[in-house]
């Protein structure tokens, strides 16, 4: 706790609204309501795709949000995301209203407690894991202990000191926001000069199965937990590929002598590597710091017996017509899966191998550039991070 801050219990300085019902008894009123759906990861309204619903006037008129109300999730969540996540409403207009899978905290004394201030108060208590621990699971829901979340301890230092820490916080928020921008808009750049450069004419096409080997990562019956060490051989499954580069776990890793015994399996440079289950269609270029890895239980790679370049063969495998091919041709019950067939009956387009390293060319000078903006994100994030602990913690 901060010396000279006073700590009040979050039902002492808020009120709690229910949720929203459907209309039963007219008359209705046609309002957006705020769903757990318009609750980004890191916990932003977004109402792209909002509802619309007739409901009550009568239930309407306790339950139209107001600017700086916070909308907490009650109900949802999953077992990698707890329930619990707080938005601030910041719509100053408009008739909106919120699900009965919420509730609304409403500030009692806004002379005494600024809405941003107390939603970055919750955002880190969510992140710090306070919810998780308030969770129940009821038929596949997680429900959220609203009495005891309202007992979560709320720093309140001045209005004014609250005001300063909340413009450092939106200015680091925003930092984060315009580079994530930055990343998507260079993704973008890639993708215009790829379809500039291979859409306007007709090129020779082959399948996988004529100009690659395709291989699955070993069967989970071939790995034990007594393989698994620390500061081994990395595994490459779905979960380590990101943006079509590996990003390994230096935790998940496996023994020398594993390593030898399932040495077919062993990632080498330029094979692309599938994800080829839950998650479809992610893959990743494997590059010098990866060669040697293993293929895990959950992947499979292709390795190109003819000479392409691979900058050039990671876009084509990447692209969003493949993956439709992938999704569409993935079986499964409860989970998609790919076999290496599905991947074999991939045709690319072979445009002259001068023409790919024109475009790799440019496509490496692009990464040059989200890697520095990727450094400077981090950076970011992890000021931001620092900050919030140092207030809210």
């Amino acid at each position: 706790m901060k010396e000279g801050w006073d700590y009040k219990k979050l039902g002492e300085v808020t009120s709690t609204i229910n949720g929203l019902w459907t209309g039963k008894k007219p008359p209705f009123i046609n309002i957006a309501v705020v769903r757990n759906t318009n609750f980004t990861k890191d916990c932003k309204l977004d109402m792209t795709n909002v509802a619309y619903l007739d409901v009550e006037e009568k239930q309407f008129s306790t339950r139209k949000l107001q600017y700086g109300d916070i909308i907490i999730e009650k109900s949802g969540g999953s077992e990698k995301q707890p329930v619990g996540r707080p938005v601030l409403f910041n719509i100053k207009e408009g008739n909106y209203s919120f699900s009965n899978f919420t509730s609304t905290l409403r500030i009692n004394n806004k002379s005494e407690l600024d809405p941003h201030f107390l939603h970055y108060s919750l955002l880190g208590a969510y992140f710090r894991g306070s919810t998780s621990k308030m969770q129940a699971k009821t038929t596949g829901i997680h429900n959220l202990d609203f009495k005891a979340y309202l007992r979560l301890l709320i720093p309140i230092p001045t209005i004014e000191e609250q005001q300063q820490i909340v413009s450092e916080l939106d200015l680091l928020s925003g930092v984060i926001e315009k580079q994530k921008a930055q990343l998507e808009e260079l993704d973008k750049l890639a993708q215009s000069i790829f379809y500039g450069m291979f859409s306007k004419k007709e090129w020779d096409c082959k399948k996988i199965k004529d100009i690659a080997i395709v291989k699955i990562g070993p069967f989970g019956s071939a790995l034990h937990q007594h393989d698994y060490i620390s500061g081994g051989t990395p595994l490459v499954n779905p979960i380590h590929m990101k943006d079509g580069r590996i990003e390994a776990d230096s935790n998940f890793t496996i023994s020398d002598e594993k390593k030898k015994e399932l040495s077919s399996y062993l990632l080498k440079i330029h094979d692309i590597v599938f994800g080829r289950r839950g998650d479809i269609g992610r893959c990743a270029l494997v590059t010098q710091k990866e060669n040697g890895f293993l293929c895990g239980t959950g992947s499979l790679f292709v390795r190109f017996t003819i000479n392409i370049n691979p900058l050039y063969s990671l876009k084509i495998l990447s692209s969003s017509s493949v993956k439709q091919y992938l999704l569409e041709n993935a079986r499964g019950a409860t989970m998609l899966n790919l076999n290496s067939s599905v991947i074999e009956g991939i045709s690319i387009p072979l445009p002259p191998l001068s023409l790919q390293q024109e475009f790799a060319a440019k496509v490496e000078a692009i990464e040059a550039m989200k890697a520095k903006v990727r450094q400077s994100l981090k950076e970011a994030e992890t000021l931001f991070n620092s900050r919030m602990d140092y207030y809210f913690n």
